[in-house]
C-alpha cells in the first residue's frame, strides 16, 4: 500500500519521465536550459525515471521486498543527485553537466526537485 506522499512522488517522477521522453523525440518546449541533451541520454533518463516511478508506487505488488529495496534505492539516488547539484558538482555524476547555465538551473530547480522527491519517496517501514 502506498502513502499519499509516495503517490505524489511517483506521479511527479512519471511526469518528469514523460518530459525527458518528449525532449528525446525532439520537443523544444519546455526547454529549461539552452543546451539540448542527446536523444539517447533523454531516453535513458526517461526509462530510469519510469522504473523509479513504479518502484516508488509500490510496484511490483507481487514482490514487496523488491519494491521496498527499489524505492529505498530511488530515494538514495535522488538524494545523492540533489546533494551533488546543490554543491555545483553534478558534473561528477553526469557528463555534460558543467556549463554555467546548467549549474545555475541545477542549483535553483533540478537539485531542490531531486531532494524534495527523495524525501517524498521514502518507503514506509514494514
Amino acid at each position: 500500500m502506498t502513502s499519499r506522499r509516495t503517490t505524489i512522488a511517483s506521479a511527479a517522477l512519471f511526469a518528469i519521465s514523460g518530459l525527458h521522453l518528449a525532449w528525446g523525440l525532439g520537443a523544444t518546449w519546455p526547454r529549461i536550459d539552452r543546451e539540448p541533451a542527446s536523444p539517447v541520454a533523454c531516453f535513458a533518463v526517461a526509462g530510469l525515471l519510469g522504473v523509479a516511478a513504479g518502484l516508488v508506487a509500490g510496484r511490483p505488488h507481487r514482490a514487496p521486498r523488491l519494491s521496498r529495496v527499489g524505492a529505498r534505492t530511488v530515494t538514495g539516488v535522488l538524494a545523492t543527485r540533489g546533494a551533488f547539484g546543490m554543491a555545483g558538482r553534478t558534473d561528477m555524476l553526469a557528463s555534460g553537466a558543467s556549463s554555467e547555465s546548467f549549474r545555475n538551473m541545477d542549483r535553483r530547480v533540478y537539485s531542490p526537485v531531486c531532494l524534495t522527491l527523495a524525501a517524498l519517496s521514502i518507503p514506509r517501514s514494514s
